[in-house]
């Protein structure tokens, strides 16, 4: 991936990626470095914002925070899961706790790859572009 340059699909179409985070400083690293990586970003604070927005628009892929407000990340999932699960095959999930049991048997579970809050911003675009070329993108 070239900074600075639009991340199309195959279509020439600009990747558009939903952020489920509800940390600010998590959600603007986030949005910075896809948005110079050319990708166009959706943000939302807890799991049922980002069920509206899932219903109203068509995303790439999906960065779901595992703890937030209202609806975790996890019930996110399975309701993303049970809607489409093409669309959950796009999912990374971001965590502060990865060695907490339930956590860890869940990330197990899902085989959905994470990143480790705090992360680099080369780390967090290594996994996306793997994730990217895992489904097809």
């Amino acid at each position: 991936m070239v900074k600075g340059n639009q991340m199309k699909t195959p279509e020439s179409k600009i990747i558009k990626t939903l952020v489920v985070e509800d940390e600010p400083t998590i959600q603007a690293l986030c949005r910075r470095v896809l948005t110079l990586e050319g990708f166009e970003v959706d943000i939302a604070v807890n799991g049922k914002d980002a069920i509206d927005l899932i219903e109203r628009n068509k995303y790439d892929f999906f960065l779901f925070d595992l703890k937030l407000p209202v609806m975790n990340g996890m019930e996110l999932y399975q309701w993303l899961l049970n809607k489409s699960p093409e669309m959950a095959a796009s999912v990374i999930f971001l965590t502060g706790s990865v060695f907490s049991g339930d956590t860890a048997i869940f990330l197990n579970r899902t085989g959905r790859p994470y990143l480790s809050k705090p992360f680099t911003p080369d780390g967090f675009m290594d996994i996306v572009a793997s994730t990217l070329k895992e489904i097809g993108i």
